[in-house]
């Protein structure tokens, strides 16, 4: 029997499949990119800074400053768009990345690392870090997960 398009289900949601629209066009826009590896490397920060210049601005302020002890404690890591979200990547794989709080309508950003981050701690450890603002002692804390992740 056909499902009419009204039935609800238990798929994604609308911001999900938005997510999943924008990763598809980061793709692409990737793969068409001509030049060398450096000029790839800055069109996708351009991209980056872009993407969060037009964020709201609690999510701004707090992916501006991410992004700068990103940088600033693991250089070596690349900056992409990751299903719309600023991530930083290494070999092409993404290490960490940031869902800001109005990506899926959330009440806080979620600082989150991948498989690729070297933060095992024994048998049970956390892999994302929900972010509401950030003092001075979270930033210390961000930057050494960010620089223990690349180690």
């Amino acid at each position: 029997m056909a499902r009419s398009t009204t039935d609800t289900h238990e798929g994604f949601t609308a911001e999900e499949r938005a997510a999943m629209k924008e990763h598809a066009k980061e793709q692409k826009k990737a793969a068409s990119r001509r030049g060398s590896r450096a000029e790839k490397e800055a069109a996708a920060e351009r991209d980056v800074l872009a993407k969060i210049a037009g964020m709201p601005e609690a999510d701004r302020v707090i992916a501006e400053r991410i992004h700068a002890l990103v940088k600033a404690a693991a250089p070596e890591l690349k900056a992409k768009l990751w299903y719309g979200m600023p991530a930083y990547a290494r070999n092409g794989k993404v290490v960490c990345h940031l869902q800001p709080a109005g990506k899926f309508k959330t009440r806080y950003a979620t600082l989150g690392f991948s498989d690729e981050a070297a933060l095992d701690d024994g048998t049970v450890f956390p892999t994302a870090f929900a972010v509401k603002e950030l003092t001075e002692a979270d930033e210390e804390r961000i930057s050494a997960l960010i620089a223990r992740a690349v180690s």
